[in-house]
């Protein structure tokens, strides 16, 4: 096949129905009229699900921003701040005491105990798999006061802190324990936490609009705001965040300032906003995305490794960086598991991905490997751009192999609750999806939640792999960046012959905003609402 530019994605997307754009962006700012200071925004993609303790989608980990607080925060440095605890550790290292501080209320008025905290900390440590390999190495973890939480270690680990503090999904959000102790695989019913804005459940229209209030009562740190530590003052009264899924249309709104932010507008006119002295165009995170294909292990056709390798054998990064991204300025052909440019990367497994050379061999491998003509069923996102380009052209690539695909054409929240499911393919499973994750997220075999293959504990797709999870646990105990070389260079081999997911390249996203915003801060989980202030 050849390289698939953006305007042959177009084509092959013109079945892709676009979202009607909604004319509730003038309707939400007349509404908002005599409510103070508001900031309208329009984000990647509209919110539905709102637990963010039930996916990774990172528009639900922005909306946990919003509402909720984190024991501890991340600063441009990489260390560990405190946030809304600062902690002890023993001199055995078995042994971190944390301890909540001062005038920490939940949205309801009730204050804020370790006893809520802890049972915050076991539900996020179901899901995530950085925090479930912390819970391996733990022996307890409760409240020992009122204020205090106790978390004991079965022998030292030195990513506690790290772990506690990763900046994105799945993030260890605190909320009550009311709450907290609802199961991981349900929602929670209430949007209650702790953070800087209020959720405005009446005003929450799935698909149309999610506002946000100030939280008059909360109390923020002293420290200058730095990624996702420090003081999280909210400057303005309300933010609404305004679903309007046509890019033009979006772009047109922030240039006559109807909106006043716009988080990924379409590359391809990046240049007319470029060129418009009332907006700043810029890259909040520096570190990008990578992109990634994920496959369902428990039903055929991906339940055969053969199979799961002529796929990879058939993928192509370029093709999918150029359908996704266009400009070779915002992205970088790389097939490092643990990001690009980091002291892990490696190309060890990715020579046909980087490549772009593997589709004869894709085709003998699919012929050897008994695959008998299955669909593949692909959910493609058609609402969000960077998000349909990706499966649009694996679709193409796998066909051309030899596949049967069955592209399903839906939208962006569909394919974050339908990933979840288990069922069947024919009973409204899937057999690949594809997503991007922020560079930060996969840095080490540790970080990285999708190179969990713990089997149905794992991310969605559930690779069970015991030969990759103990190769995990020795990166783990390791104790020099030698041994942590190496293990993560034979993680990413082993990662490659099972297929447990594939790189497809990392790209950078940039946001615009009307020059009226000051503040707004970068980091490896933008934006942030917090810190940014509006003059009319």
């Amino acid at each position: 096949m050849a390289n698939v530019s953006r305007r042959t994605l177009l084509k092959l997307a013109a079945g892709v129905p676009p979202a009607v754009a909604l004319p509730a962006v003038w309707t939400s700012r007349a509404s908002a009229a005599g409510k103070g200071k508001t900031i309208t925004a329009v984000m990647h993609s509209d919110l539905r699900i709102i637990d963010p303790g039930f996916t990774t989608a990172y528009i639900t980990r922005d909306h946990g921003y919003m509402v909720y607080d984190t024991l501890v925060g991340l600063d441009a440095s990489f260390k560990v701040r405190p946030q809304m605890a600062d902690w002890t550790i023993s001199d055995d290292k078995l042994t971190y005491t944390f301890t909540l501080r001062d005038g920490l209320k939940w949205h309801d008025g009730a204050p804020v105990t370790a006893e809520d905290c802890v049972a915050s900390l076991k539900r996020w440590a179901v899901v995530d798999g950085m925090a479930q390999k912390l819970m391996e190495f733990t022996a307890t973890l409760e409240a020992s006061g009122p204020k205090t939480i106790q978390l004991k270690l079965k022998e030292p680990y030195g990513l506690v802190l790290e772990t506690l503090a990763k900046p994105s999904s799945y993030v260890a959000f605190m909320m009550p324990k009311r709450l907290a102790e609802t199961p991981p695989g349900k929602q929670i019913a209430e949007q209650i936490g702790s953070g800087p804005f209020k959720f405005v459940a009446a005003e929450f229209q799935p698909g149309v609009k999610t506002v946000y209030e100030r939280n008059a009562d909360y109390i923020p740190r002293k420290e200058k705001p730095e990624w996702t530590s420090g003081a999280k003052v909210a400057k303005v009264d309300r933010v609404e965040w305004i679903t309007m899924p046509d890019a033009q249309t979006a772009i047109n709104a922030l240039q006559s300032s109807e909106i006043d932010f716009l988080e990924q507008p379409s590359i391809d006119l990046l240049p007319v906003l470029e060129a418009n002295s009332d907006l700043t165009v810029a890259v909040l995170n520096k570190f990008g995305f990578q992109i990634e294909g994920r496959m369902n292990f428990l039903y055929p056709p991906f339940d055969n490794v053969k199979i799961r390798r002529a796929a990879l054998l058939a993928m192509n990064q370029k093709d999918v960086l150029d359908a996704t991204v266009g400009n070779p300025k915002l992205y970088e052909i790389c097939g490092a598991y643990f990001a690009c440019g980091t002291p892990l990367a490696s190309d060890v497994g990715s020579e046909t991905l980087t490549k772009g050379n593997g589709m004869t061999e894709a085709k003998k491998a699919l012929a050897a490997s008994g695959y008998d003509g299955t669909p593949v069923v692909i959910m493609i996102p058609g609402d969000v751009q960077t998000l349909k380009g990706p499966p649009t052209v694996a679709a193409q690539l796998l066909r051309e192999a030899g596949f049967n695909v069955d592209a399903q054409v839906t939208d962006w929240q569909t394919v974050v609750s339908r990933r979840a499911s288990q069922k069947p393919p024919k009973e409204g499973g899937w057999n690949l999806f594809f997503t991007f994750t922020g560079a930060t997220e996969t840095m080490n075999p540790i970080v990285n939640n999708q190179i969990a293959a713990n089997g149905r504990r794992a991310w969605f797709g559930w690779p069970d792999d015991p030969k990759l999870e103990r190769m995990r646990d020795a990166f783990a105990r390791a104790s020099s960046d030698e041994e942590r070389k190496k293990l993560a260079t034979d993680i990413q081999k082993e990662a490659y012959e099972q297929v447990v997911y594939i790189p497809l390249g990392q790209f950078r996203a940039p946001s615009a905003w009307r020059k009226s915003l000051t503040g707004v801060l970068e980091g490896p989980a933008p934006p942030v609402f917090w810190n940014v202030d509006k003059t009319e």
